[in-house]
């Protein structure tokens, strides 16, 4: 039988909050950068002309279609041939990343816009407001309420997805395992570790997801 001995891994915590420390700021910097490719490319789709948009969606299709992890391996070792520009294994993390956010988070913008009643712009339009402050001052503020509970859940899943980094070796949560478990021959332990900690962080971002749902479903 088994004997679990979490013990073996004290002198490794180092590594594992390391680790836990690249997760979030990879969390943090690409939900923010999906954030602003999201919000742009969701404006431009509800309010540019057909031919514009086109070419946008063609983006969104694209990264919400393909696998993350083929876009990761791709963006790191094949973009870096085609421009000729040598790519780190962080900056390509980063990138690909930031765009599958933004595919995602651009979905969740043009769905709000298009969800607050059109007579909001008319309302505008009569007294006097130009469309551009009408979308910032009465359209907007509606639809980012609808829009809540979907950018929690996005960001949510893009935080589990940052565990796909360690496949190009960046040294996040799932790759420090991966080299503790090198170390120490106790896999079980350290990936059970590993699973908690997610578990730790996710589980209360879970709970407010829900509330938010309710209160916004009970605010209906």
């Amino acid at each position: 039988m088994y004997q679990w001995d979490f013990a073996a891994l004290q002198p490794y915590w180092g590594l594992i909050w390391h680790g836990l420390l690249v997760t979030v700021l990879y969390t943090v910097t690409t939900v923010f950068a999906g954030l602003v490719i999201g919000l742009v490319t969701g404006i431009v789709r509800t309010t540019a002309p057909r031919w514009a948009s086109v070419p946008l969606r063609g983006y969104i299709e694209v990264f919400r279609c393909t696998p993350l992890l083929v876009q990761l391996v791709w963006v790191y070792y094949a973009l870096p041939v085609l421009i000729g520009v040598e790519m780190t294994a962080a900056m390509a993390c980063f990138i690909t990343l930031s765009l599958y956010a933004g595919s995602f988070y651009a979905e969740i913008f043009r769905g709000g816009i298009e969800a607050v009643d059109k007579g909001q712009w008319e309302a505008g339009r009569a007294i006097g407001m130009r469309r551009a402050k009408i979308f910032r001052r009465i359209v907007l503020p509606q639809a980012v309420q609808v829009m809540i509970p979907s950018f929690i859940n996005q960001t949510i899943l893009q935080l589990k997805n940052t565990s796909l980094v360690s496949v190009v070796a960046v040294g996040d949560l799932l790759y420090q395992g991966s080299v503790i478990t090198a170390a120490s021959y106790r896999p079980l332990e350290i990936y059970t570790t590993i699973a908690v900690i997610y578990f730790v962080v996710l589980f209360p971002l879970t709970l407010v997801a829900d509330q938010v749902e309710a209160r916004m479903g009970a605010h209906r």
